[in-house]
């Protein structure tokens, strides 16, 4: 590694924790009604809000309850996207004159966009009109965000009350992570974008003027339309899809290394910011601090290792007598598919990332990292990205996985498990088991039939052998676990991959939402249980230890025969 590439990682970690804690701080205030200032502004908005929609606040439902609204509005919100996107050529705001989108392609987006995993079979800029961007993938971008934020504030009631049948109000959770969090965030993120050169207009398309090798001047039209809105929702929300077809590495989504930067730091920033949420929301600030390092654990030797596998160069270019070393001339390492104002380390790690993260946005193409280099981002969206996941997806998906493990603690020491003051019994380890093995066998029976389709596989990869098994391996796991980014080099706008992707989206997002929440309520109802001498403290190392253990084993029970077929034999073959 370079020390650039040290210092990069630094820099972000401390960012991240500097900003984190105080975030964490003001959201756990927005959940339990104490965020005065920011209630005294937007109080009047979101008493409004309530009155038009004929919430009634202090309407608390029971888990049940709670999971019927999560999918009536979200199953609602795919519905709206779908239709506006089927009728974008009759509908305003359509200055470049674009058709109505392919149904094949709508179905994938709408199911993409509404269960946070914004993964993208289409080039944006020549597909999506300015209404729908906005209208439909903008506002999922923001509630599908605020689903994943509110269930874990549910999750989170159902450890701090007893003896409760209620675990709040869905409408009223939505509303709030929306207008008091990721609101305002985007419009300072939005704000630092435009400063650096994002477009933000409702023009359709700037031109330049271009020179050709006659000396003739011609001119090329560039699309531009509110795109800094876009992209500061798609980081700050971990949804990931791109205003333009490359997304992040696009010159202007992504103009500058200070964009670069603050965009980065967005796909982390609400997710770890959540952590310090949990403790203070449960009175125990060390629980919190705990779960933020267990995920820092996991991550930090990810981005290490893609490092350093893209700044050792590519193999297979030594072969040609190519120097890959660092020079006044070129910047050294594997430089195939990044931008050249980004360089590895910050390419390296925003892939890192995008991919513990449910994020999915790219400032490189990750088809062209070497077989190692890949393999990181694969195997932390394989992990069920809780390191750091989504906006509170990632964090109710490693609470999930801490319940397993204080489980097999109980069990090694011959007694119940608790965690947090509550049993852990049978029904628990039910729910939990359904949230972390159903995604994988969405990913895992996707990949399979995938392979099995004949022609309509070979046909849509660009690459065949391990190479190619990684394209259609990373878009599965990319699609069941909310993740979205692409490996880039599979087609996925045919019938098969668009509509078994949309199945996969769909499965694998509420599967885990609905187990949790059956988890909250049967928390909620029990009553808490003092510490003893035999309670497994949840707050030290061992703990820590066991929490990354179990989801290392996890994944790896999982993942490790598929990714033995594509990334690890490509780079034995290297």
């Amino acid at each position: 590694m370079t020390a650039a590439g040290i210092g990069q990682i630094i820099l972000y970690a401390v960012a991240l924790v500097a900003l984190g804690v105080p975030l964490g701080a003001y959201m756990a205030r927005v959940y339990t009604g104490r965020a005065r200032f920011a209630q005294k502004v937007l109080g009047p908005v979101e008493r409004g809000l309530y009155r038009l929609f004929g919430v009634k606040a202090e309407h608390e439902q029971s888990w049940k309850q709670y999971a019927f609204a999560v999918m009536l509005f979200n199953i609602l919100g795919i519905l709206f996207v779908y239709g506006l996107q089927r009728l974008q050529a009759h509908l305003p705001l359509n200055p470049n004159d674009l058709p109505n989108v392919d149904p094949r392609i709508a179905f994938n987006t709408a199911v993409s966009f509404g269960t946070n995993t914004n993964w993208q079979t289409y080039g944006g800029e020549g597909t999506m009109s300015h209404l729908v961007q906005a209208a439909a993938l903008g506002v999922q971008n923001f509630v599908s965000a605020a689903t994943g934020m509110a269930v874990l504030v549910a999750l989170i009631r159902g450890f701090t009350r007893k003896h409760a049948d209620a675990v709040g109000s869905f409408w009223v959770d939505l509303t709030r992570s929306t207008l008091y969090i990721l609101l305002p965030l985007s419009i300072v993120l939005a704000v630092i974008l435009v400063r650096e050169g994002v477009p933000q207009t409702f023009e359709g398309r700037e031109t330049a003027a271009l020179l050709d090798a006659q000396g003739e001047v011609s001119e090329q039209p560039i699309a531009v339309g509110p795109v800094a809105s876009q992209v500061a929702i798609k980081q700050l929300g971990t949804n990931g899809g791109g205003y333009y077809n490359v997304n992040s590495a696009h010159p202007l989504e992504n103009p500058t290394p200070v964009s670069n930067f603050f965009e980065d730091l967005a796909i982390l920033i609400i997710a770890g910011g959540l952590c310090f949420t949990f403790g203070r929301m449960i009175g125990n600030k060390k629980q919190g601090v705990a779960l933020f390092v267990a995920m820092a654990i996991l991550t930090v030797p990810f981005v290490a290792l893609t490092l350093q596998q893209e700044q050792a160069g590519n193999p297979a270019v030594e072969t040609l007598a190519v120097d890959q070393e660092a020079s006044e001339l070129q910047p050294g390492g594997n430089m195939e598919g990044k931008e050249a104002r980004f360089g590895i380390s910050a390419s390296a790690l925003w892939a890192t990332t995008t991919t513990a993260a449910s994020n999915g946005s790219v400032n490189s193409m990750h088809d062209s990292y070497t077989p190692l280099g890949a393999l990181s981002p694969m195997f932390l969206m394989a992990l069920g990205e809780v390191a750091f996941g989504g906006v509170g997806s990632g964090l109710y998906g490693m609470l999930i996985f801490a319940i397993v493990a204080v489980f097999i603690a109980g069990l090694m020491v011959g007694r119940t498990p608790e965690f947090l003051g509550k049993k852990i019994e049978a029904y628990e380890m039910k729910m939990a088991s359904l949230a972390i093995l159903v995604p994988v066998a969405a990913v895992l029976l996707g990949t399979a039939f995938a392979c099995l389709a004949g022609e309509t596989y070979t046909k849509a990869l660009a690459n065949h052998g391990p190479h190619g098994f990684s394209e259609v391996l990373y878009a599965f796991i990319s699609q069941g676990n909310n993740n979205g980014s692409a490996f880039a080099g599979l087609t996925a706008s045919g019938t098969f991959f668009a509509t078994a992707g949309g199945i996969c989206m769909f499965v694998a997002r509420y599967w885990i939402i609905i187990p949790t929440l059956a988890i909250a309520g049967s928390l909620a109802r029990k009553k808490v249980v003092p510490p003893s001498s035999g309670t497994l403290p949840t707050t030290g190392p061992l703990f820590v230890l066991l929490l990354v253990g179990v989801v290392l084993l996890v994944g790896a029970l999982s993942f490790l025969p598929a990714l033995a077929l594509g990334p690890i034999v490509e780079h034995l073959v290297l």
